[in-house]
């Protein structure tokens, strides 16, 4: 988190960053693969001006990165690039366009 952009950090409200085992079935809906992480909530560009909304939630999953490299450092950036990533859906950033810059394999 402190290596994000102070304009980035500073628009983040009303989210929590977890970091959990495993992703739950629920969680996974039906996808393949590995689940590094989640985002839940409602992205930023899609709120409306007065409605409440519970916290947005950014899920990091513990076994899946151990899964993909035993090294302390590959895992630190595994981590990082996924919560770039998840953030990246909380300001309205869909998976299409992440793959567009390049950021598109950690969810």
């Amino acid at each position: 988190m402190d290596g994000l952009p102070a304009q980035f950090r500073e628009q983040m409200r009303n989210i929590e960053i977890v970091v959990d085992d495993e992703p739950t079935e629920e969680q996974m809906r039906g996808g393949g693969g590995e689940l590094l992480g989640l985002y839940e909530g409602v992205p930023l560009t899609d709120r409306g001006a007065m409605e409440p909304y519970l916290p947005d939630r950014i899920s990091i999953f513990r076994g899946p990165i151990e899964r993909m490299t035993s090294s302390p450092r590959r895992q630190a950036e595994i981590v990082r690039d996924t919560v770039v990533h998840e953030i990246a859906h909380h300001f309205g950033i869909s998976d299409e366009r992440l793959r567009e810059l390049g950021l598109g394999d950690e969810d």
